[in-house]
């Protein structure tokens, strides 16, 4: 099934849009034409970038949502209709980082993250999804993470809404395949966004990593998330499945299918490094 070629005057709507994957995608889709419907939570960025695509002369309206809420969301589909007649792309990218072993791991914050990585998703799916059957056309980008196939200590409930998240998407695509709406799930790797600055962590004594030095390493490593905006044109493009996006997202991609032994090994090394 092809996907959606050109973008000019097409509806999309990005929630977690104020700052991250989410402006770069905004601006991505901004200079192809769209029309931009962005969500976010906190307001200040926000506004800045409804203003910055107001700058590029493109259409943008900007609204505040919490994803974790399904009648905000369902007021955003609302409002998209009303607005718009339509909704031509639904990219559910919002989501937190909260890391710390599963065995000190408090259950609000499951809670939270749950509400805020899956819960977010399936929100969006449900109450943007019956306009793009209705349409007959659309397409469904969910922001999951190389976490969501190659699991990652210390990130233990960050990663099982990545994994749901990539399970979801791909039952998703095959269902929807009949309606001419396409899936695609973006797996990004190490990308420098506001993920751990904004995250939190609950950390055994012994730990060798903390808040600060995974931001000052995610600065300082992280791709730019303007390569995970250029992977999210591509995949409504082309109507591509599951999309890794960095070396690192790729190298574990084929790590956790080629070798079981080699992936298990990475784990026990990547707990040893985190305490």
């Amino acid at each position: 099934m092809p996907g959606i070629k050109d973008l000019q005057g097409k509806v999309v709507v990005i929630t977690g849009g104020g700052s991250g994957i989410g402006r770069a995608t905004a601006h991505a889709f901004a200079r192809e034409g769209s029309k931009l419907v962005i969500a976010d939570i906190n307001k200040e960025r926000l506004d800045s970038v409804v203003k910055e695509i107001k700058e590029l002369g493109m259409e943008v309206v900007g609204k505040v949502v919490d994803v974790s809420d399904k009648s905000q969301v369902e007021g955003l589909a609302k409002f998209t209709i009303e607005t718009y007649g339509r909704v031509d792309v639904i990219h559910n990218n919002a989501g937190v980082g909260i890391g710390g072993p599963l065995e000190l791991f408090p259950l609000e914050d499951w809670e939270r993250i749950v509400g805020i990585n899956f819960w977010s998703v399936v929100y969006g799916v449900k109450y943007f999804l019956p306009h793009m059957i209705e349409q007959r056309s659309g397409h469904i980008v969910n922001t999951s993470s190389s976490a969501g196939y190659c699991g990652i200590p210390a990130l233990g409930a960050y990663t099982a809404t990545k994994h749901a998240i990539l399970g979801l998407s791909d039952v998703l695509r095959a269902e929807v395949r009949r309606y001419n709406i396409g899936v695609s799930t973006i797996c990004p790797g190490v990308i420098n966004t506001n993920i751990v600055r904004d995250g939190k962590q609950t950390l055994l004594p012994s730990a060798k990593l903390d808040q600060g030095k995974m931001a000052a390493f995610y600065e300082k490593y992280g791709w730019p998330p303007e390569r995970v905006a250029k992977a999210v044109i591509k995949a409504v493009r082309k109507n591509k499945s599951i999309v890794p996006v960095g070396p690192e997202a790729w190298l574990q991609w084929y790590m956790k299918r080629a070798s079981q032994f080699a992936y298990d090994l990475f784990l026990r090394i990547s707990v040893k490094t985190a305490w």
